[in-house]
């Protein structure tokens, strides 16, 4: 069958491609600079003129934007067509804060639903395939983008939603899902409770596209390994429209970004200067294709790098790599740069499940650290070392990783809370003292 995604679309030339950027973002710059007074000021603020932006190499010379811009022109603020024109709109969770709220118009539905159409063929997806759901719905935009990407191809669509693990498997089983979409931490979550009840060969899974939160390598094994899939990454963010913005394809070394739509550039998270390719920095989005809520030079937080080597697929579009974290979820303990990747890979690497928890805490003016992880069924029936020699040895390993003392604490199986959404990694106590 003939692929869904637009070859003269996905491997066109980069030449080609960068005159086509140019043209959207001008008239792009245009359309907001006359339709959004917040833009029209900071532009002013900044001594630019939509003129002055002629394509992708003025691009630099707009300000940027930032989260907290969208939080202070909650709701309307940054609203770039007549409420009348818009169909929908979706929500952070405003776990943060207050919820950045986001608009789209008939237009942006379809664009977004063509974005995730790409993601699911990128995966391996027919219409022949079953396109199993279990993101959230309703204002997470999870649910909803990878419905309409699915309905796109024209996949048999399972619109479960999170939650309700028994369904779930009867529904994965008994209507021969072949694609999983859901958050890592969810699709580990089903790959221990598919296991656990033996019916492995019992599923027609061949392939997963798991986003929403950070993941390693690691656990893309441990999910591939579990489910006895091809596990694919995914991303996006509600601002600039949901997931979709970028995706795997079967090399599994980078996310292809949709670049007919978003811009992407990588910039130093302290300068703000933008950085050459293959550098690590802080990675900023301008949307050129959508209407109502359309963003410029926005920060999204999240670290990676960008690379265009040649990709066996043959699609063209620059790739991310997966980022390394954001730039304002890494913790500093002790004067210490910590990332919650980085002891997730020391315990996956070591024979634990992504089943694990970070508490930060102070005790007088020092800061503490102490990572719970449950030991696996296997570990808990047949042990092969006592409790104090494993915490001993997980202890060493992540002095090696992070060049800190962490306090570990293994605990029996199932006794951390599972996710059916994004997972609750780390818990910061150090606030209650300010």
């Amino acid at each position: 069958m003939k692929n869904y995604y637009q070859p003269e679309i996905e491997t066109m030339p980069l030449a080609q491609l960068q005159a086509l950027q140019s043209e959207r973002l001008a008239k792009q710059v245009r359309f907001v600079y006359d339709n959004v007074a917040f833009y029209h000021d900071k532009m002013e603020e900044a001594g630019v003129k939509p003129e002055d932006i002629q394509g992708i190499d003025d691009l630099h010379k707009l300000p940027f934007i930032d989260k907290d811009d969208l939080r202070d022109q909650y709701p309307y603020g940054l609203l770039a067509v007549p409420l009348s024109d818009c169909v929908r709109i979706q929500s952070t969770s405003g776990t943060t804060g207050r919820r950045v709220v986001a608009f789209y118009t008939q237009e942006d539905i379809d664009l977004w639903d063509e974005c995730c159409a790409r993601a699911i063929v990128a995966a391996g997806g027919t219409k022949e395939d079953v396109c199993h759901v279990c993101y959230g719905y309703g204002l997470f935009t999870g649910g909803p983008g990878l419905n309409g990407g699915s309905h796109k191809v024209g996949c048999l669509t399972l619109p479960m939603s999170s939650g309700n693990t028994e369904r779930q498997l009867q529904f994965m089983t008994d209507l021969g899902s072949t694609i999983l979409c859901c958050t890592p931490s969810y699709a580990a979550n089903l790959g221990e409770a598919v296991n656990e009840r033996g019916i492995k060969d019992k599923l027609k899974l061949k392939a997963g596209i798991f986003g929403a939160e950070p993941w390693t390598e690691e656990m893309r094994r441990d999910i591939e390994q579990s489910l006895g899939i091809k596990a694919y990454d995914i991303y996006g963010l509600t601002e600039i429209s949901g997931p979709g913005v970028s995706f795997e394809c079967e090399e599994q070394a980078g996310m292809h970004i949709q670049e007919d739509h978003f811009i992407a550039e990588i910039i130093d998270p302290k300068t703000g200067e933008v950085l050459p390719e293959g550098e690590i920095g802080e990675l900023v989005f301008t949307c050129i294709t959508k209407k109502a809520f359309p963003l410029l030079r926005y920060r999204t937080r999240d670290l990676c790098r960008l690379t265009r080597k040649p990709c066996s697929c043959g699609r063209t579009h620059v790739r991310m790599l997966k980022p390394k974290g954001r730039s304002d979820d890494m913790m500093i303990v002790k004067g210490v740069n910590v990332w919650p990747s980085q002891i997730e890979t020391v315990l996956l690497n070591q024979g634990y499940q992504a089943n694990y928890q970070i508490v930060v805490d102070r005790i007088g003016n020092n800061d503490t650290i102490e990572v719970q992880v449950e030991l696996t069924p296997e570990m808990a029936e047949h042990p092969t070392l006592p409790i104090p020699a494993r915490e001993k040895k997980i202890v060493s390993a992540l002095r090696s990783m992070l060049g800190i003392t962490v306090n570990v604490k293994v605990v029996e199986p199932k006794s951390i809370v599972r996710s059916e959404g994004k997972a609750v990694r780390v818990i910061d106590k150090r606030h209650l003292y300010q």
